[in-house]
């Protein structure tokens, strides 16, 4: 087991949530914390503590998104017009290496920011290095022509965990993605209840 993997599963008890809604998460066989009495812990939370866990839990799924970047995240979010919450998601999921996630070109967020990260990935026909780079409504995502033969890319592709939500249009024999639009927060598909108003409470303090 790779030390990738391993923190991810420390993550996934830590919150106490199948966090990716992974087959081989620990939590789907122990629904405690780590270590020596997890099992007799029972946690109450404030009103803090729920806000907390809240943006603990939706900063995870997103891969762990750096405080500061996640902040700013909400601020962009607030500055918009309409809900705040919609518009916090909206943000999250026009997020190149989420959209590489949900699109099923990795079978990881993780996996998807290395795909970028290492130059794999184009926008309209330009590179693109950057996990955090927002995407627009109609952008082509697509991987450079020596990328789209990956081991790793048609494994995921051909992995039956997750399904291509309908804001996105794919293409995987041409290893092409479409954004067509920003979701609505009950479209993303969530694996577990994310309680987006919590964290800008959170943040609204």
């Amino acid at each position: 087991m790779t030390k990738r993997i391993k923190s991810k599963h420390k993550v996934d008890r830590r919150l106490k949530v199948n966090l990716w809604g992974r087959p081989k998460s620990p939590f789907n066989s122990r629904s405690y914390p780590p270590g020596q009495h997890g099992s007799s812990r029972k946690s109450k939370f404030s009103d803090y503590g729920t806000q907390l866990n809240a943006k603990q839990k939706l900063k995870s799924y997103y891969g762990n998104i750096n405080e500061r970047q996640f902040r700013n995240l909400f601020k962009k979010a607030l500055n918009k017009k309409g809900n705040t919450a919609e518009n916090f998601i909206g943000l999250l999921e026009k997020r190149l290496d989420s959209v590489i996630y949900r699109g099923k070109f990795a079978i990881t967020v993780f996996a998807a920011r290395q795909l970028i990260n290492h130059g794999h990935v184009r926008v309209n026909g330009k590179k693109v290095n950057i996990s955090s780079f927002q995407l627009k409504e109609d952008d082509l995502i697509e991987l450079k022509e020596s990328s789209k033969q990956l081991v790793h890319v048609d494994a995921a592709i051909s992995s039956k965990e997750r399904d291509v939500p309908e804001y996105l249009q794919i293409d995987h024999k041409k290893k092409t993605i479409t954004f067509s639009r920003v979701p609505k927060f009950s479209e993303v598909p969530y694996p577990i209840i994310m309680e987006p108003s919590l964290v800008i409470e959170y943040y609204s303090r």
